[in-house]
C-alpha cells in the first residue's frame, strides 16, 4: 500500500503564489508518474500537471507558463509551484502517483489540499 500526503494549500490573493508538496511512502519499488489534479466545485477532476521519472512533463493548457511541476525521485516527492494564481485556479488539488510496489502495481491518491484564490 502506498500513501500520499499533501501540504501547502491555502488562501492567496490573485496574482500570488503557492507551492504544493506531496510525499509518497510505503512499499515502493518504483514510481513512474507523479502528478497533480484539481477539482473545482461542481466540476470534474482534471489534470493540472504530471511528471514522469525521467523528468518529462505535461501541463493543462490553462496552467502552462504559470505552474511548474518538479520531482525529487530519491525522496518520492513531487512539487507544484503555482505563480500568477487566478480565481479560476480555486479547487481541491489532489496528488497522484503510479508505479509498482514490491508486490503489485499501484495508482494512489492523496487526500487533497484546498487552494483558494480570492481577494
Amino acid at each position: 500500500q502506498v500513501q500520499l500526503v499533501e501540504s501547502g494549500g491555502g488562501l492567496v490573493q490573485p496574482g500570488g503564489s503557492l507551492r504544493l508538496s506531496c510525499s509518497a511512502s510505503g512499499s515502493i519499488y518504483s514510481i513512474d508518474t507523479m502528478g497533480w489534479y484539481r477539482q473545482a466545485p461542481g466540476k470534474e477532476r482534471e489534470l493540472a500537471a504530471v511528471i514522469n521519472s525521467g523528468g518529462s512533463t505535461v501541463y493543462a493548457d490553462s496552467v502552462k507558463g504559470r505552474f511548474t511541476i518538479s520531482r525529487n525521485n530519491a525522496a518520492n516527492t513531487v512539487y507544484l509551484r503555482m505563480n500568477s494564481l487566478k480565481p479560476e485556479d480555486t479547487a481541491v488539488y489532489y496528488c497522484n502517483a503510479k508505479g509498482s510496489t514490491y508486490y503489485s502495481p499501484f495508482d494512489s491518491w492523496g487526500q487533497g489540499t484546498q487552494v483558494t484564490v480570492s481577494s
